[in-house]
């Protein structure tokens, strides 16, 4: 009976350390609005302190466009393909309008992160 549940246990532990990319949003905001599909994802708010995460689908390769901008407050925004990296940092009083981040066809997470409370910002990611 030891020796079943030592090796039910283990399996059990490997399923569990197995290497999957899963990101979870975690964040208290107000005026709130955002989207998600699969090249695509977007974000507004009046206040936001915490985490997002998107997930895309890239069908080709190419790079991610985005445009952010930020009343006050900073934030950092990664992507993960095949390895999590940073894309920009955003300060309050910033704003862009550019492209980076190469990717390949696969899955595609953007997580944006705050550094505390950030009020009035937009984000804005597609794939090309």
């Amino acid at each position: 009976m030891r020796k079943t549940f030592i090796l039910l246990s283990t399996v059990i532990l490997l399923f569990s350390f197995s290497g999957c990319k899963t990101y979870i949003s975690s964040y208290k905001a107000l005026g709130f609005v955002h989207s998600n599909n699969s090249d695509s994802a977007s974000m507004s708010f009046w206040s936001f302190d915490g985490r997002m995460v998107f997930k895309l689908e890239s069908k080709k390769e190419g790079d991610i466009s985005y445009t952010a901008k930020l009343e006050s407050g900073s934030a950092t925004v990664y992507y993960d393909f095949y390895g999590k990296s940073q894309l920009f940092s955003i300060k309050g009083g910033e704003e862009f309008d550019t492209r980076n981040g190469y990717v390949e066809a696969g899955t595609v997470y953007i997580i944006v992160e705050t550094d505390g409370k950030c009020e009035n910002g937009e984000f804005h990611f597609s794939l090309n």
